[in-house]
């Protein structure tokens, strides 16, 4: 065969199979009737260029460690990521799964979702996550490429590629990302953005006119352009010019046109969201030289051209790396053993040999405070805990101070401080990032600030990620800042986030055990929330150890059969034992229960929740400074809730907890009225 005819043969097999991403596409689409098919059929060659002749993946083994990352974070598009996944032989992806797009229990959903489908590196969906979580990425492996690459060893070395739409531009997460991307001179990150000018509502021109190249230059980014998506050697071009772009990432801007290959379809943004319809997919088909009235159609030579491409090259690149790693460990043991535990989520062992034991102090010590000599023993012996803060280290006291524990700045990956700036909304998805990675993340702020971070803490829960958030100044205890820095309905709205923890330790020693807690979880994210005041750390032999900390709720003291429980969290717990106190001293026989976790709480079983709060001791107050929604189900309908029902004040901390009654006075006053309530009613 000439060179001529060579090429010619080539030629076509790759618009073969371009045209079969886009026909599964249209058709899954079309029989789920449900979805976007227009960017799947526009960016067929994109995907097809960058798969089969650049990604670093084996689709035998998705999740090989030094594998390159795709990311879609226009997440819409998912039949583009679900078809090139099926092609490049991804089992679990089948031509049925494909069928079942968008159908309950389908390994196709409608947005991409990490641990439901191989070969998915992230959920994305809720726009320009997907671009913040890949700089998370992008980071983790300049820092492990710094702590487990050797002379005479690379380990990590992949590249994370993000394809992203004019919806993830807009979002205000994609330029905190992208000012940190550059900022770092992460030059193992490219952003491909398809640039189609259309969103739901119409054309972009009703709200867009940024110069996005302009703006990525600005950030520190290389920009390249490729003026037709269609030109796949173009795309190759602007590829090869990222990865010689060693110290900056690249961004791709890439003309395209949704919907491309319906000639026939005059309203772009409907072919944006909704099935393309019988006769549109017909004539579409018939334009491609395509079988009309054939669904789910994968031509021969399709499987065989992308398993001579990407799945020999990305089956030697792994079978290359794991060949390397018995000589990696025997010269190597200790960052050998690293990796493995850092594969199974598990920290070291001895990593609680250095914790803190704090003795009786009536003056105590802020929470954040007994957080910061915590954190810093961990992680002083769990090498892969690295953290920071949407600039406000100083105030929630997460910086690790032991030497060597260094900052994490462009040209100096290895440091375990993570500097965020203040971008609390990038910094949650970074984080995701991070752990999607096998690090095991911290990032802090302001409690209040959880608002920003909302969107990436849930989908932590939804992923399952043991990211771990540190949220300080939790109350109205912060005193002359102001209701605009106080939180009320912060710590309500993270508990009714599913699969996520959170624990407000009551006194330092509460605070060892809640990081015991944190540090064994592997599969779920956890909010520990901290004071700036000073809490009295309580004494141990006139009450319950904080180990119980770990069944969420437990008894601090008791005496006598209880006529009143009295229930409190963090800060409010000492106004509670002081209540307790009171009562004893008038005769007044009462339960002390401290409940660091409701979420913790709810996993015992029924016989301990019982013991805790038993179900005949119907005379209960509840104490603590957030909203009183949710209380019900601990102190019952009739229950006294001591909490904020309203915004906070500027004024000084004293007055602000006699403003909002939380004092000792009004707990006991609460349990008096109680008491006499249920012997009303006979209880």
């Amino acid at each position: 065969m000439d060179r001529d005819t060579a090429s010619s043969r080539e030629c076509s097999i790759e618009e073969l199979c371009i045209d079969t991403i886009r026909t599964l596409s249209m058709d899954a689409v079309q029989q789920a009737d449900s979805g976007h098919p227009g960017a799947p059929m526009a960016l067929a060659p994109v995907i097809y260029t960058l798969w089969q002749h650049f990604l670093r993946f084996d689709p035998e083994d998705p999740a090989w460690p030094n594998r390159d990352r795709f990311v879609l974070s226009n997440g819409h598009a998912s039949m583009l990521l679900y078809a090139i996944l099926h092609l490049t032989g991804v089992r679990v992806v089948t031509l049925d799964e494909i069928k079942r797009f968008r159908e309950i229990d389908s390994k196709c959903p409608g947005h991409p979702e990490y641990g439901l489908t191989p070969g998915v590196e992230t959920t994305t969906g809720p726009l320009g996550q997907g671009c913040a979580t890949s700089v998370g990425m992008a980071i983790a492996e300049r820092w492990l490429a710094q702590h487990f690459n050797q002379p005479d060893f690379t380990r990590f070395d992949y590249n994370v590629y993000t394809l992203c739409g004019d919806g993830d531009m807009m979002e205000g997460i994609t330029s905190e990302a992208a000012s940190l991307a550059g900022h770092l001179m992460l030059g193992n990150l490219c952003w491909i953005y398809d640039s189609n000018r259309v969103t739901i509502e119409g054309h972009t021109d009703l709200a867009l006119s940024d110069d996005i190249a302009a703006r990525f230059r600005a950030y520190g980014w290389n920009v390249e352009r490729v003026g037709d998506a269609n030109d796949v050697e173009r795309i190759s071009q602007a590829i090869e010019s990222f990865l010689r772009s060693h110290d900056v990432p690249t961004l791709i801007i890439i003309e395209s046109h949704i919907g491309y290959g319906a000639p026939h379809k005059q309203d772009t943004s409907a072919a944006h969201g909704e099935p393309l319809g019988v006769e549109e997919i017909r004539l579409t088909k018939r334009a491609y030289g395509w079988p009309e009235d054939v669904q789910f159609l994968v031509p021969d030579g399709v499987y065989a051209h992308f398993r001579d491409g990407i799945g020999q090259r990305g089956g030697q690149m792994r079978r290359d790396w794991l060949s390397g790693f018995a000589a990696y460990g025997a010269r190597h043991p200790d960052l050998a053993l690293q990796l493995d535990q850092m594969r199974t989520g598990h920290p070291p062992d001895g990593w609680d040999h250095d914790l803190p034991s704090f003795p009786t102090d009536s003056k105590g010590l802020a929470s954040r405070d007994a957080s910061a000599k915590v954190l810093n023993a961990i992680a002083s012996r769990c090498p892969w805990l690295i953290g920071g803060s949407a600039d406000l280290s100083p105030s929630t006291k997460t910086r690790l101070t032991f030497e060597a524990a260094g900052d994490f700045e462009a040209g100096t990956y290895g440091g375990r401080n993570l500097h965020f700036g203040i971008r609390e909304h990038a910094m949650g998805a970074i984080l995701n990032g991070l752990a999607l990675s096998g690090i095991r993340p911290f990032g802090s702020t302001f409690l209040i600030f959880s608002d920003y971070m909302k969107p990436s803490v849930r989908l932590s829960a939804l992923m399952a990620l043991p990211v771990i958030y540190i949220f300080t100044h939790d109350s109205i205890g912060v005193g002359q800042d102001g209701p605009t820095h106080q939180p009320v309905e912060q710590l309500v709205a993270l508990r009714a986030i599913p699969d996520l923890m959170t624990l407000r330790p009551a006194d330092a020693n509460e605070v060892v055990e809640a990081w015991r807690v944190i540090v064994e979880l592997t599969h779920q994210p956890v909010c520990l929330v901290l004071s700036r005041q000073s809490l009295p750390t309580l004494d141990r032999t006139r009450y319950a150890s904080a180990a119980g900390v770990a069944r969420g709720a437990y008894v601090l003291a008791e005496a006598g059969e209880p006529a009143v429980i009295l229930i409190g969290t963090g800060s409010e717990v000492a106004l509670c034992a002081q209540a307790y106190e009171m009562l004893k001293r008038e005769g007044i026989a009462a339960s002390l229960v401290s409940m660091p976790s409701w979420e913790l709480f709810e996993r015992q079983d029924q016989a301990y929740r019982d013991s805790v709060l038993p179900p005949h001791v119907v005379a209960r107050v509840s104490v603590e400074a957030g909203s009183v929604i949710g209380w019900d189900r601990y102190v019952g309908r009739d229950g006294a809730k001591i909490g904020m029902r309203g915004f906070g004040a500027s004024a000084p901390i004293g007055d602000l907890l006699c403003k909002f009654g939380f004092t000792a006075e009004a707990v006991l006053a609460a349990a008096k009225r109680q008491i006499a309530q249920s012997k009303e009613n006979g209880a």
